[in-house]
């Protein structure tokens, strides 16, 4: 891959316009992408631009899940369009938060007080998105969620302004450790990340085991970033439990998965389920050690023509097919700017309205909708690893079991504690 270009830091205060294909971020951090604006204290800027932002892990754990994929996707959805909406030029601007809430928070303030952004169409990780969604509903601002997982941004934390768009907690946990149980899982134990994601993931996947019959045997959990598992995975093999559930994601997962294979855990006869894996996360592991791994996404690039075709074009960029979330950020900002259009105007009421009035068909979803909490609800899919015998060539790694259709997949409204629910209830 070519290393993206470093940007000198600036001690002083600015304003810069970078070239197309260079960005640069807080911290000194640098990122990639078109047309980006980045300010510490910026001057007024004139309302001629629709400005989008992105709120990502650009070298942290989940760097690879989110980060350039990210953005390269928004990009590409941004230039799909046309790159202008209502005659106004639409900037992308790119952010790293270092897996730090209060960055993540500290940046969509300035953005949305200082920078005019219209909106944020993705945090990566839960905690800074929390952040950052309670930002977003003080300045009655939107804010899309394509990388976070936790369920509390559609529940009890949900906000007129925000949508949950690509996957969440509950559909995991409802999807993966189902099936898991039914086909003779019984027994749990979780190696869990130790921040809201991960919590929440092991408490919706607690509650779907045993509600279908199974029991939870304990959890250790580890801070987000471990190198090593070693304690942790001696404590998943004494509790002897058939099924070593995996509350974690990116780099976390795909190190848990490695080590389990060294120290012979899976080899003893107990199994892994990763509640969040992605397509990244399999290639980096490599079908060895991950063939037979049962897992959910919202989206695989070899389902039909239209996810190849799209898919295609996205690996020409960046040498190596999208995943779930990196999708979602395509469809969910070409969605944002098809409600701008369909407005008028780019005010937050006008847009949110038409964002949830205006059915959401393309080739990451069909006939998907927003809900009254935010969350967009669409097909889910049930996906087994497939051995290297079965694989065909790099990035042919899954075998589709089931979809499950998204009132079937997403938390129904009737168990939500979504405040926006009961007012529409009432």
């Amino acid at each position: 891959m070519t290393p993206m270009p470093r940007i000198p830091q600036q001690r002083s205060t600015f304003t810069r316009r970078l070239p197309r294909a260079v960005a640069t971020a807080a911290c000194g951090a640098s990122l990639f992408l078109g047309a980006v604006s980045l300010a510490q204290t910026a001057p007024a800027i004139s309302d001629d631009i629709v400005r989008l932002g992105l709120i990502l892990d650009m070298s942290g754990v989940y760097a690879d899940v989110t980060g350039k994929g990210s953005a390269t996707a928004a990009q590409m959805a941004i230039d799909d369009f046309g790159g202008t909406v209502l005659g106004k030029k639409i900037d992308l601007m790119v952010v790293d938060h270092q897996n730090k809430a209060d960055i993540a928070a500290a940046r969509a303030r300035e953005w949305y007080d200082t920078q005019k952004v219209d909106a944020i169409l993705d945090v990566a990780g839960s905690a800074p998105a929390l952040a950052v969604l309670e930002v977003a509903r003080e300045k009655k601002k939107i804010v899309v969620f394509s990388g976070p997982g936790t369920e509390r941004i559609t529940n009890d934390l949900c906000s007129p302004y925000s949508v949950h768009y690509t996957y969440d907690t509950w559909s995991l946990a409802n999807t993966t450790a189902r099936a898991t149980v039914d086909r003779g899982g019984k027994s749990w134990y979780f190696l869990t990340a130790d921040y809201a994601f991960g919590h929440t993931l092991q408490a919706s996947a607690t509650e779907v085991v045993k509600a279908r019959g199974g029991t939870v045997l304990g959890a250790a959990r580890h801070p987000l970033g471990s190198s090593d598992f070693a304690s942790y995975l001696l404590q998943a093999q004494a509790s002897r439990a058939q099924i070593v559930g995996l509350a974690n994601a990116g780099g976390d997962t795909v190190n848990a998965i490695k080590a389990a294979r060294e120290f012979g855990l899976t080899q003893s006869g107990q199994k892994m389920a990763g509640l969040l894996l992605y397509i990244n996360d399999i290639h980096a592991i490599g079908l060895d050690a991950a063939a037979g791994l049962m897992l959910t996404e919202a989206f695989y690039w070899d389902m039909n023509d239209q996810t190849r075709a799209w898919s295609r074009r996205y690996f020409d960029k960046l040498k190596k097919m999208p995943n779930m979330s990196q999708a979602g950020t395509y469809s969910s900002v070409m969605h944002y700017l098809k409600a701008v259009q369909a407005a008028g105007t780019d005010a937050p009421e006008a847009v949110m309205r038409q964002m949830k009035a205006m059915p959401i068909n393309d080739f990451f979803a069909t006939n998907g909708r927003i809900r009254e909490d935010g969350r967009m609800v669409h097909d889910m899919y049930l996906f087994e690893v497939k051995t290297p015998a079965e694989s065909k060539g790099p990035w042919d790694y899954y075998k589709l079991v089931a979809t499950l259709p998204g009132d079937e997949a997403f938390m129904p409204l009737s168990k939500s504690t979504c405040p926006l629910v009961k007012t529409a209830a009432k």
